[in-house]
């Protein structure tokens, strides 16, 4: 079985961090390892707490993974401090690690700054240029490629930028009222947009999470970044499409909406 490691911060409700990634890597055929970042208390009307993990017992967790079962893949989620990013990379360098799928978490799907200025440098110079592909949304694509992004020519121009600058992949999504969900794939050898369709739901709690860790699954069983892509993109609409209805905030998706056999089932 192929494996994959998510370095992440723990959401307390489920909805996303790496209670999402491990649950998305499961669904998509992957064995999940974790090591956390920060735990929070939160649910799905916000965040109430949170406390970080120290470098050293970060270092330790991802050490503790990489000597015993080599991770496939890896998919990085929300680093809040420069600190455990220069950790994170450190280690990375150390193991030769592959097929990292960076998830670049600076702003909030509601436009609240999540990391601070010294936090991003730190991330874009040691983090990024580490990475396989990142999956900024577009106000973190206008925060590395320094341009405003208002249509797809713009979406386009941008992830011509952060390809050039930090010579990664980029799939930048444009679910941020730009187009109808499509996410522009840029790379050195190509560039494919992947069309979606809006999906008449405020349970989206997640979804950036849920994205980058069914590419990295993807990754981690061998397909292409675009055949990743594109089958990542399938899950999470399916996903969002079992309209599953929980919490009195912006919920959870239903990450197991494909989950079927004798050990899944109710009782009649």
């Amino acid at each position: 079985m192929k494996t994959a490691l998510t370095i992440a911060g723990s959401d307390s409700s489920g909805g996303a961090g790496i209670q999402a990634d491990i649950k998305t890597m499961a669904l998509n055929g992957v064995f999940a390892m974790s090591a956390v970042t920060a735990m929070t208390a939160q649910n799905t009307t916000g965040v109430f707490a949170v406390q970080e993990s120290s470098s050293e017992f970060l270092r330790q967790q991802i050490n503790a993974v990489f000597d015993d079962i080599y991770p496939d893949a890896i998919k990085i989620g929300m680093v809040s401090s420069s600190k455990l990013i220069h950790t994170i990379a450190e280690a990375l360098k150390f193991y030769h690690a592959k097929n990292i799928v960076l998830d670049p978490v600076m702003v909030s799907t509601s436009g609240a700054k999540l990391i601070d200025d010294d936090a991003v440098i730190t991330l874009t110079e040691e983090l990024i240029p580490l990475s396989m592909l990142i999956t900024p949304n577009i106000p973190e694509a206008e925060i590395l490629s320094g341009i405003k992004i208002n249509n797809q020519e713009d979406m386009t121009q941008a992830a011509k930028i952060i390809n050039a600058e930090y010579k990664c992949s980029v799939l930048v999504k444009g679910g941020h009222d730009v187009n109808n969900a499509n996410d522009l794939l840029y790379s050195s050898c190509e560039s494919k947009w992947f069309l979606g369709k809006r999906i008449n739901t405020n349970n989206t709690h997640g979804t950036g999470c849920t994205l980058s860790s069914a590419i990295a699954a993807n990754l981690a069983k061998g397909f292409s970044l675009s055949e990743s892509v594109s089958r990542a993109k399938e899950y999470i609409s399916g996903a969002l499409s079992s309209m599953l209805d929980l919490g009195k905030g912006c919920g959870p998706m239903n990450h197991s909406f494909n989950l079927s056999g004798k050990f899944a089932e109710y009782k009649s």
